[in-house]
């Protein structure tokens, strides 16, 4: 499994809108200038954000964007889901059905499985309050 730069400007967009959120909405040109994505490819992005609940999008002079919900109802493993499908490290686990015709006889279907587990465990149980926090955390150690 590899996440795209979709994946991980996405995971980028939505921790700048939180960390930016005066109640107003944010344009996309602040958004990109400060995390260095092109305005083109944002607006790639951006749709799909929306769709899926997870920002709110305003038209007009004082338009942009704003989160949908508080950083901690976001959890890592739906932006990442949303923006590249599945996370699963083989295509044989995408279905609750294993489709495969040796998985009974699999020597390493157990190990995939639990690689499986521990992603989702991971990226479902981290939140963007989490990053924001740690990324806080991260600074004020290193200005100590």
């Amino acid at each position: 499994m590899k996440i795209s730069t979709k994946g991980r400007y996405a995971l980028r967009i939505m921790i700048d809108l939180a960390q930016n959120d005066k109640g107003e909405a944010i344009p996309l040109k602040e958004i990109s200038e400060r995390q260095g994505v092109t305005l083109k490819y944002m607006e790639q992005i951006m749709p799909l954000l929306t769709r899926a609940g997870y920002v709110r999008s305003f038209r007009g002079n004082s338009g942009g964007y704003l989160l949908a919900k508080e950083p901690a109802a976001y959890t890592v493993g739906d932006i990442l889901r949303t923006t590249e499908g599945s996370l699963v490290p083989i295509s044989c686990l995408e279905e609750e059905d294993n489709p495969c015709m040796r998985h009974e006889n699999c020597m390493t279907l157990a190990f995939w499985q639990g690689l499986n587990r521990t992603i989702a465990e991971y990226v479902d149980n981290t939140t963007l309050a989490d990053l924001i926090c740690y990324n806080k955390k991260e600074n004020e150690e290193n200005t100590d």
